[in-house]
């Protein structure tokens, strides 16, 4: 079951639109999820209008859930604004979480032991009688476990006797390591004939980990978010826990292995939706999850896969990338060229020649990690088989005030612009020039732009790296510049990125 639209929404500084629940809703099920815990519709009108707005968008594989807590004290099930919310929600599905740990019974709730499981009977009750089907989180089960065992089990058992489908331990503080979470889910296990799940958060790190120790203690239903999305440092991340319940342990967590190639996808989507930039090195799926930097691992993946790489990128959706680095070895460099159809051997010594002029520049301050385009174009230029084809002769930019012009002559052209700022002059004076000498550059935009400090700031002359990734619409790129100037590092990297595009598109059509 996926919680990102409810669990996952409360994590701070999201707030997901009724436009971006509706579009992630639709991805879980087309990945596969079997539930999907759309909100908690007594809580906010947002919630109460996505499940409204949902029968717009039926499901074809997920059931729709609605959340809710139960019945508050002194109050008859059939009164409750929050069971009501539910049903009037038109799901077939509740989530209804209730107090397992007798610290919040007497503390928080504070009722006694017994009210408390006549509360969590009548809500589930009230609600199967309407016919809804309805899985209880236990909340905080597992610190209550360790306090009160007995008690604890008692709740578990009563939400069976109700009619729960699946009874969720709860570790809702997020405080529990792997070992407890076995212990204690292989006792409960034992003692219930209605399936057992868990919910786990990440507070000490270990949420994806004790998610799997929870399976293996025969826990069957599992719940969890979107890249951990959640509650203070989040719940477990379903992009980890379903590929390692599925090529790990060998469970059918979704339909098929297909769905898996999904998994990037919807994890690169949520983060948009949630104006969050994607971690990219997180497991499966993140951008340097199968990266090889280290020479000796670019070798040995390259004759064979599952030398260094624990499963299949493909499998889950994402690709192997090589870096280029002072670290690097050869085997790195010709995994690019490969790629690109030069045929180059190891031991070629211009091959090496390259590597030694790349190690030169990242001790002059550049990076490639982030910018192979610019490392391929030096190998490249020192194998002999590409010349730039964009070369400045000269730049110049004058700022006065808010008006920024800049002057380039490129491949003997001449080419003036005005910018918003002096890198923005320079970019357009130099593109007005390239789109003339290729019309094909004119498909080429700048998705991103970054200007980084390396290392220590010593004094105003300090090197600066700029970063620059475009696009033709088919694929991305990203190139690198280093100077004193952050203009003239800027121009670095954009000749490079406009020179690597043309590369790209002369050498194919040249082949």
């Amino acid at each position: 079951m996926d919680t990102t639209l409810r669990d996952g929404a409360q994590m701070t500084g999201i707030s997901f639109t009724l436009n971006d629940k509706v579009r992630i809703a639709l991805m879980l099920d087309d990945l596969g999820i079997n539930y999907i815990e759309g909100g908690w519709p007594g809580s906010n009108p947002k919630d109460a209008e996505f499940f409204r707005e949902m029968k717009n968008h039926p499901l074809s594989n997920a059931k729709l859930a609605a959340f809710g807590m139960t019945k508050r004290k002194g109050v008859n099930a059939k009164d409750d604004v929050n069971l009501n919310a539910i049903l009037d929600s038109d799901v077939g599905v509740a989530v209804l979480v209730g107090k397992s740990w007798i610290l919040h019974v007497r503390e928080v709730l504070k009722v006694s032991p017994e009210d408390n499981l006549d509360m969590i009977y009548d809500s589930i009750r009230y609600l199967r009688d309407h016919g809804l089907t309805v899985i209880f989180d236990a909340e905080h089960f597992y610190q209550g476990f360790k306090e009160d065992p007995d008690y604890t089990l008692r709740i578990a058992r009563t939400a069976e006797e109700a009619g729960a489908s699946a009874v969720v331990l709860a570790d809702t503080n997020g405080a529990m390591l792997p070992h407890e979470i076995y212990e204690i889910t292989t006792k409960v296990v034992k003692e219930m004939k209605t399936m057992v799940g868990v919910h786990m958060h990440n507070d000490s790190g270990c949420a994806v980990a004790n998610t799997v120790m929870g399976v293996l203690a025969g826990a069957r239903h599992v719940q969890g978010t979107i890249n951990g999305l959640g509650e203070r440092t989040g719940n477990a991340d379903l992009i980890q826990v379903i590929p390692n319940l599925v090529l790990k342990l060998g469970l059918k967590a979704l339909r098929s292995l297909d769905d898996l190639k999904k998994l990037r996808a919807v994890s690169r989507f949520v983060y948009e939706a949630a104006g969050l930039s994607p971690n990219p090195y997180q497991p499966y799926v993140g951008d340097y999850a199968f990266s090889h930097k280290a020479g000796l691992h670019a070798d040995g993946v390259s004759k064979v896969t599952r030398a260094y790489e624990h499963v299949d990128p493909e499998l889950v959706g994402n690709s192997r990338r090589f870096v280029v680095s002072e670290l690097a070895g050869s085997s790195n460099i010709l995994m690019y060229l490969r790629d690109l159809g030069f045929n180059v051997t190891k031991d070629d010594p211009r091959l090496r020649h390259a590597l030694e002029r790349i190690k030169e520049l990242e001790n002059e301050g550049y990076s490639f990690d982030l910018a192979p385009a610019s490392a391929v174009l030096i190998v490249l230029r020192e194998i002999g088989v590409f010349r730039d084809e964009l070369r400045i002769d000269y730049w110049k930019v004058v700022s006065d005030d808010d008006m920024h012009v800049a002057m380039v002559k490129v491949n003997g052209e001449l080419g003036v612009a005005e910018g918003v700022g002096p890198v923005h002059a320079i970019d357009r004076a130099l593109r007005s020039v390239a789109s003339r000498l290729f019309p094909e550059l004119n498909g080429v935009i700048l998705t991103d732009y970054r200007v980084i400090l390396p290392g220590e700031v010593k004094n105003t002359e300090s090197v600066v790296r700029v970063l620059m990734e475009f696009s033709d619409g088919k694929t991305r790129w990203r190139t690198v510049g280093v100077s004193t100037s952050i203009i003239a590092a800027s121009v670095a990297a954009l000749l490079d990125g406009l020179n690597y595009i043309l590369m790209i598109n002369h050498y194919k059509g040249s082949r």
